[in-house]
């Protein structure tokens, strides 16, 4: 689950990180009279899951309460790569000697996370990582020992931060370490990470991932969701209990375990298409189920064919078949769908879908077969 900056930096003070001071508004009314009470200058900076506020004319920094009101005016409704502004935040304004960058990542391939820590702060990482990769210091950290004061000292000097903030910067790290392993996150990133002339550390932005599975255990962050923020798909599907997340491409994936549907997101691609979704309806899945991820697969317009990859052990192939035949009732879909079922009750599945004779369904024996069939479908809307 992915935080609004505010949220992030809420978060980051709770565990005596310094942020400046601020206060979240959603009305133009209540972002002036926030700008009144922080005094000025003051920034108003909206709030949306994505980056490149300042490029879009998301962030301004206002003199008087005049030119707060015109920003707050101007950020509130705008849309900012697909992402409407519901709320702004208005934060003190920061004398800034420095910018540096700072994040923590788990990395599934190393399984640890990774710490990193750059003085080319207020740039894009990956810019700098592909120009500069001498610039960005790297470390893994094994979670059994956990961060320790040295990893921070480490770091700083690798990074090539001056010698008076190698201690304090090593502390916010190790403060951010603290963090990340006590709110249970996916990912955390301030850029920038400022030095003000003082030559403090302060958290001058928070971008913020918590593991949606752990929420459970963290009541406080799971009230942050916000449903208006999510993609409609994703959000459909969480409702629904249903493992999706939204890709680029116009082909329909449904199948039963996360392995097999990656599999069957690599065959496409082989034959030439292009995925548009994840979509796990899990092990042991019921027809209910698969009418909810027919649901939510044919909710994506760009959707133009959709696969169905079956490998039956716990799930029951005749109940994905029953499946499909309800949402063929309820839903009466437009776009053609490959079928391949394999596994438990296999035969009475395919028996099922025959004797449906549902319009434009066509079956499959093999993945590959099946991937080969719903490209054809999806450029041509004809079976191959």
């Amino acid at each position: 689950m992915d935080l609004l900056e505010y949220q992030g930096k809420q978060l980051f003070a709770r565990h005596g990180i310094p942020v400046p001071s601020g206060k979240p508004a959603a009305t133009v009314e209540a972002a002036v009279a926030a700008a009144d009470e922080i005094g000025y200058p003051c920034v108003v900076k909206a709030q949306v899951l994505i980056g490149g506020r300042g490029k879009a004319g998301g962030v301004k920094l206002a003199k008087d309460r005049a030119e707060a009101t015109q920003y707050a005016t101007d950020i509130l409704g705008m849309d900012i790569k697909g992402f409407t502004v519901h709320e702004v935040w208005i934060e003190g304004a920061s004398e800034i000697a420095e910018e540096y960058y700072a994040s923590i990542v788990f990395d599934r391939a190393a399984k640890a996370p990774l710490v990193m820590l750059s003085t080319q702060g207020g740039m894009d990482i990956e810019e700098v990582a592909e120009k500069t990769p001498e610039a960005l210091a790297r470390l893994h950290v094994d979670p059994l020992l956990g961060f320790q004061d040295f990893h921070g000292r480490k770091l700083a000097f690798a990074a090539g931060i001056p010698a008076d903030l190698i201690r304090p910067v090593g502390a916010m790290l190790t403060k951010l370490y603290a963090t990340f392993v006590a709110e249970e996150a996916m990912l955390i990133e301030v850029n920038p990470l400022i030095i003000t002339p003082a030559r403090e550390v302060v958290a001058l932005d928070a971008k913020v991932t918590l593991d949606g599975n752990s929420l459970y255990r963290h009541p406080d962050n799971a009230a942050l969701r916000d449903p208006s923020a999510e993609d409609p798909q994703e959000q459909m599907a969480h409702e629904r209990g249903l493992t999706y997340v939204k890709l680029d491409g116009d082909i329909g994936i449904l199948g039963n375990g996360a392995g097999l549907v990656m599999s069957t997101l690599d065959v496409v691609g082989l034959h030439g298409g292009e995925a548009a979704n994840f979509l796990d309806a899990g092990g042991g899945s019921k027809s209910d189920a698969i009418v909810s991820a027919v649901e939510v697969i044919l909710s994506d317009p760009k959707v133009r064919a959709v696969l169905f990859n079956i490998f039956g052990g716990i799930t029951r192939c005749d109940e994905v078949a029953k499946g499909l035949i309800e949402a063929y009732g309820v839903i009466q879909p437009t776009v053609p769908f490959v079928v391949r079922l394999d596994g438990t009750n296999d035969v009475e599945g395919r028996k099922l879908l025959a004797d449906a004779n549902l319009p434009n369904v066509a079956t499959a024996t093999t993945m590959n077969e099946a991937a080969e069939k719903v490209v054809e479908l999806a450029k041509t809307g004809v079976p191959a």
